[in-house]
């Protein structure tokens, strides 16, 4: 986890501490924070009022030796701990809700053509795992820091076939690095950092990921109309040579092959602007 300086910070987890604090407690730019510092894979450390506080997974906690001292804690969501001067304060639970479409995109997807869904998270493992068989994913990877997502998905690469290609989905900054490597990079564009954008080769510009799944469908109902046309174009035009070279073909049939075929690819490639991925 990298959480920002809390009232400027897009982060998910840094969003939904801040709005929490701000219902409860008011705006938090009154508090002095000073010599802030961002610890990739582990949280923040930062002086707030002359006091030193860490904000973290365990790691961060583990490094700067700081005993955490809380019960067993039963649930799927993402723990922080905090730290006030090298002792202990306590955790916030930040539980995620499964988007609407979640099951309907999986179920897509998989209908779609799609051989295997693995999920990368940074999440802990049982918060993985759950939402792994909630959605009926094939396989997860859980704990991951953005270098270990990169050499996941370069494995996978390795040892899919040649005709097959790699699509990772990501929407945060820690993505980026995978976005690029995979074959195919979709960012989400509503939620998504700008640099998960800026690698992405797809947006996605709504916060749905069942647009993946029409994306993909739209893209196979294109290609068909591709090859349809160009059937069409080549068909038509050598039967007219023939028919020419024999001296069946008057002028009318020339023109058809040439400026009639072209209507009918136009007309033929409009039907990509009434397709209806319901039905799909």
């Amino acid at each position: 986890m990298a959480l920002g300086i809390p009232w400027q910070h897009q982060h998910p987890i840094a969003a939904s501490i801040i709005k929490a604090y701000k219902k409860n407690y008011g705006s938090p730019l009154n508090k002095k924070i000073e010599k802030y510092q961002e610890i990739a894979g582990q949280g923040i450390k930062a002086v707030i009022n002359e006091d030193e506080i860490l904000a973290g997974n365990n790691t961060l906690m583990k490094n700067n030796n700081i005993n955490i001292d809380y019960p067993d804690i039963n649930t799927t969501g993402s723990i922080v701990h905090i730290a006030k001067n090298k002792i202990y304060a306590g955790y916030i639970v930040i539980a995620d809700s499964l988007k609407q479409d979640a099951h309907q995109t999986i179920k897509k997807l998989k209908k779609s053509g799609i051989n295997k869904i693995i999920m990368l998270s940074g999440d802990s493992d049982k918060i993985t795992r759950n939402i792994s068989e909630k959605l009926n994913i094939d396989e997860y990877f859980a704990e991951l820091l953005p270098d270990e997502k990169v050499e996941i998905v370069e494995q996978i690469i390795e040892e899919k076939e040649n005709k097959e290609k790699v699509l990772f989905m990501g929407d945060g900054i820690n993505d980026a690095p995978v976005l690029t490597r995979a074959d195919i990079g979709v960012a989400m564009g509503a939620l998504g950092s700008d640099a998960a954008i800026e690698a992405a080769d797809i947006v996605l510009m709504q916060d749905k990921p069942s647009d993946l799944a029409k994306a993909i469908n739209l893209a196979d109902f294109t290609r068909k109309i591709v090859w349809q046309n160009i059937a069409l174009a080549l068909g038509v035009k050598g039967i007219v040579l023939i028919l020419g070279a024999f001296g069946l073909a008057a002028m009318w049939e020339a023109v058809f092959a040439d400026v009639g075929v072209a209507l009918l690819a136009i007309f033929n490639s409009l039907r990509v602007s009434g397709f209806n991925n319901s039905t799909l």
